[in-house]
């Protein structure tokens, strides 16, 4: 039985590769941080089935990409042979509020993962989770693993580091380390601040009259999104390979947030203008305006490719979304 540890496995992508790594016959192993909150609604279902028992074997251990001792006793003791580094602060508006944390969480803690491999001396393949933010102010259209970065973000930048240095102790140790450069992907998962989530959240909230205001920024801005159970699939095929490589994980397709409403809205027949409100607050000190990638390495290489259409994940959401607030989507929903 293979052991796998995933830092951030309460979160989106945490939490669908756990039970991705669990439908394989992994033994999971997740870290968290302490807090005087639970947050685990994305793992417990995964983790427990109806009665109340364990499915599969997993544990969780508490700790934070701060705190370099305590991952190093956590690969001490579970010595896993592939390492999923998902964690970071990961929104890129709040970056610019807490700048000094964005870049010790997301950059410099993926530094005291690599370390602590090399302290330990275990025997793994690591995975880091790179992101489309790193090209920023695009210098290529569309986006390859050869285009230049050009971060636009403290997040972006931070981002930056965390794929050189995980390069970097790829050809100084020999480490079978790869980063996956991943363009925006969402799912029901996704956390309420992000702004398809929060598009599809507050129109179920609509629908069940409990608001009727949706702030947002700039609706302008071109993102390529995919379906985030689609991508943890390609997370671990990278590990898989014999050669640890970087791959762009992306569907070659750019919509605008513009285009995610009228499509999300349109499913139950509601105009978003009506309800939008454009807030100043919501708009980046630098913006980056269009992120559209080429996964044809990943395609070639790894045989992967996305399944899920633009269309059917904004469906998906909504979906969900609504169910989520007691409202029956099959009656609402242009299906």
């Amino acid at each position: 039985m293979k052991k796998a540890f995933i830092t951030g496995i309460s979160g989106q992508d945490g939490s669908y590769l756990a039970e991705l790594l669990l439908d394989k016959g992994y033994e999971v192993h997740g870290m968290m941080r302490r807090s005087s909150t639970f947050n685990r609604e994305r793992i417990d279902p995964i983790f427990y089935n109806d009665g109340g028992k364990y499915k599969g074997r997993w544990f969780l251990h508490y700790g934070d990409l701060s705190d370099g001792s305590a991952l190093n006793r956590i690969l001490r003791t579970v010595k896993p042979e592939e390492i999923y580094h998902l964690g970071a602060q990961s929104h890129v508006r709040v970056s610019f509020d807490i700048p000094e944390y964005t870049a010790d969480i997301t950059g410099v803690g993926t530094i005291r993962i690599l370390d602590a491999i090399l302290e330990t001396g275990i025997n793994t393949k690591f995975y880091q989770a790179s992101s489309s933010e790193m090209y920023g102010k695009v210098q290529e259209v569309p986006q390859k693993e050869t285009t230049p970065f050009y971060p636009r973000s403290p997040y972006g930048c931070a981002k930056v580091y965390a794929y050189w240095i995980t390069v970097n102790y790829r050809e100084a140790y020999g480490m079978h380390a790869s980063n996956g450069i991943l363009f925006n992907h969402e799912s029901p998962r996704r956390g309420e601040s992000f702004v398809t989530r929060k598009i599809t959240k507050t129109l179920a909230r609509i629908m069940a009259g409990k608001t009727k205001d949706l702030p947002l920024g700039n609706l302008d801005a071109k993102r390529d999104w995919g379906y985030a159970k689609d991508y943890v699939e390609a997370m671990w095929l990278m590990l898989q390979a014999k050669e640890a490589d970087d791959y762009v994980i992306a569907t070659n397709e750019t919509h605008t947030i513009k285009e995610f409403l009228t499509e999300s809205f349109g499913l139950v027949g509601r105009d978003w203008n009506e309800y939008v409100r454009i807030d100043p607050k919501y708009f980046r000190p630098t913006e980056v305006d269009l992120l559209i990638g080429d996964p044809t390495k990943a395609r070639e290489k790894l045989g992967w490719k996305p399944k899920t259409s633009f269309k059917e994940l904004v469906r998906l959401m909504v979906y969900e979304d609504l169910k989520a607030e007691g409202l029956d989507p099959e009656k609402l929903m242009k299906l």
